[in-house]
């Protein structure tokens, strides 16, 4: 349980550096010397997008995964949906269950590049 609440908030996070890497303007000047390897891992590629209510998740669960949206914050949920906006293939992933990035509340992707997205009804 507490695997998938760190696993939400570090796919929110991957998320969130993904877009803002895309952001980023080029550099002016290309590098005169060769990069240092990163001391980072390297983020796995999304495979494929699984999408789940988190009325489907167990109460323990839901319990964790409403404690990290409440420490996450509304400026943490903003930079998570406009990641999933700018993904087209998370975004058609959930236009396909009929969902838009609104009804995401966490995020959680595996090494092997399964991205799980919890979504929440608005109340």
């Amino acid at each position: 349980m507490r695997k998938t609440t760190l696993l939400a908030a570090a796919a929110g996070l991957a998320l969130a550096s993904a877009a803002h890497a895309q952001q980023q303007p080029a550099p002016t000047q290309p590098p005169t010397a060769p990069a240092a390897p990163s001391a980072q891992p390297a983020v796995p590629t999304i495979q494929s997008v699984n999408i789940v209510d988190i009325t489907e998740l167990p109460k323990d669960t839901q319990t964790q995964v409403n404690q990290v949206i409440a420490q996450r914050g509304e400026a943490g949920l903003r930079k998570l949906r406009s990641s999933i906006d700018a993904t087209p293939k998370v975004k058609s992933a959930l236009q396909a269950k009929g969902l838009t990035s609104a009804q995401v509340v966490a995020a959680s992707m595996n090494t092997a590049g399964a991205l799980t997205l919890i979504t929440k009804k608005a109340s």
